[in-house]
C-alpha cells in the first residue's frame, strides 16, 4: 500500500480534481440557466424534473464530466424544454438556448474579474489561481462550443428560430440525428484546434480588459 501511494503522481491527482471542480461549476451554471430561463417563460419542465438546483448530479453526464476532466473539453446533461408551453415556441426556445452560452460568459467574466483581485496575494502555483483559470477557460470552451449552429447545440436552436414554423418544426424533429455528425466533428483535429484558438482570443481579451483592470483597483496594475 506504502509503494502505491508513493507511486502516485499527486500532481496529476490535483490538476484532475482542480478540472472536476471547473467543470462541476460550469456544467451546473450552464444547465440550470437553460432550465430557469425556459421556466421563467413558462415550461415547469425542468422544474418538474429536478433541474433546478445547485446539485451536480442532477446535471453530469459521465462520460462528458469524463471528457471535461481528462480532455479539458466535455459536455453536460442537456435539460429537457417543452416549447408547446412558450407563448411563442421559436422564441422561447431561442431565448432559452441563448441562456446557456451567455451564462458561461458571465461566468468567464466573473472568473477573471476576480482573479485582478486575488493575484496580488497569490503565488503562481496557487491552486485557487488555477481553479479561477480553469473555471474561466472550461466556461468559455463550453460558451463557444454551444454557440455552434449544428444540432443539438444551443446555436442551432438559436438560428432555427429565424426559420419558418413549418422548416422549424421540421429541424426540431431532426435534431436528435445531429449528435452523430457533431460527434464525427469533435473528433477531427481541425475542430479542436480552433476551437483553442477561439477559447484562447477570448480568455486573453478577458485578461486584459476584465482582470487587469480589477488589479488595478486594488493597485496592483
Amino acid at each position: 500500500m506504502a509503494n502505491i501511494l508513493n507511486n502516485l503522481n499527486w500532481a496529476t491527482l490535483i490538476d484532475m480534481a482542480i478540472s472536476l471542480v471547473a467543470a462541476l461549476a460550469c456544467i451546473i451554471f450552464h444547465e440550470l440557466s437553460h432550465g430557469y430561463i425556459a421556466y421563467r417563460l413558462g415550461d415547469k419542465t425542468a422544474k418538474e424534473m429536478g433541474r433546478l438546483t445547485l446539485n451536480p448530479l442532477k446535471h453530469i453526464d459521465p462520460i462528458g464530466l469524463l471528457a471535461f476532466v481528462l480532455l479539458k473539453f466535455g459536455w453536460a446533461k442537456p435539460v429537457q424544454v417543452d416549447p408547446r408551453n412558450f407563448k411563442n415556441p421559436k422564441r422561447g426556445m431561442a431565448i432559452t438556448a441563448l441562456a446557456g452560452p451567455a451564462s458561461n460568459f458571465v461566468l468567464a467574466v466573473l472568473m477573471m474579474f476576480i482573479l485582478g483581485f486575488v493575484l496580488p496575494f497569490l503565488k503562481p502555483d496557487s491552486i485557487i489561481l488555477e481553479l479561477l483559470f480553469r473555471v474561466a477557460s472550461f466556461s468559455i470552451v463550453l460558451g463557444i462550443f454551444n454557440l455552434v449552429p449544428l444540432p443539438p447545440l444551443d446555436g442551432s436552436k438559436i438560428l432555427f428560430a429565424a426559420a419558418s414554423d413549418e422548416l422549424w418544426m421540421k429541424l426540431m424533429r431532426y435534431e436528435r440525428y445531429g449528435f452523430i455528425v457533431l460527434l464525427v466533428l469533435v473528433m477531427l483535429p481541425a475542430t479542436s484546434n480552433l476551437l483553442g484558438k477561439a477559447t484562447n482570443a477570448v480568455f486573453y481579451w478577458l485578461f486584459e480588459h476584465v482582470t487587469l483592470f480589477s488589479a488595478h483597483l486594488v493597485g496592483f496594475y
